[in-house]
């Protein structure tokens, strides 16, 4: 079960993506193998060399949120390697560019992973444009269907 961010693709153009590891609570491993969260608001930031996943909301696991709670919306570190980390960091001073979680899942092992993305913020008129070719391509697929 995937969690997805599908706002960032109708906020931002993707330039390039990458998968990172993810630090979990047990607990918050359990509710996310349920589907309890939530990546609309999220953001990721690089601070002190670490990259950290901002206001991902992870609902606490209910049988265990009784005797071991946690903060669903605390930082979460990252894992990348090094040389990629110091790479996010030349790609973010560029001006406009943003690092954007795209979608939380489990990998074929079984481990947490984000797919991130570097982008940059589109423009009212270019938010326009998708809408109006995502109209396009949908009444196109509606007239094949009953033609």
């Amino acid at each position: 079960m995937a969690i997805l961010n599908r706002k960032a693709r109708y906020e931002y153009h993707i330039l390039e993506t990458m998968e990172a590891g993810i630090m979990l609570l047990g607990p918050e491993v359990k509710s996310l193998r349920a589907g309890l969260g939530n990546l609309t608001e999220a953001h990721c930031i690089i601070r002190n060399g670490q990259v950290e996943l901002i206001g991902c909301h992870i609902s606490p696991y209910k049988p265990a949120s009784s005797n071991n709670p946690h903060d669903p919306a605390r930082s979460r570190r990252l894992l990348l390697h090094r040389h990629q980390i110091e790479r996010l960091i030349g790609k973010l001073k560029e001006k406009g560019l943003t690092l954007i979680p795209l979608k939380l899942y489990f990998n074929e092992r079984g481990k947490a992973k984000v797919e991130l993305a570097l982008g940059r913020g589109k423009k009212l008129h270019d938010k326009r444009q998708a809408t109006k070719e995502r109209d396009i391509k949908r009444d196109l697929q509606r007239n094949y269907k009953t033609g």
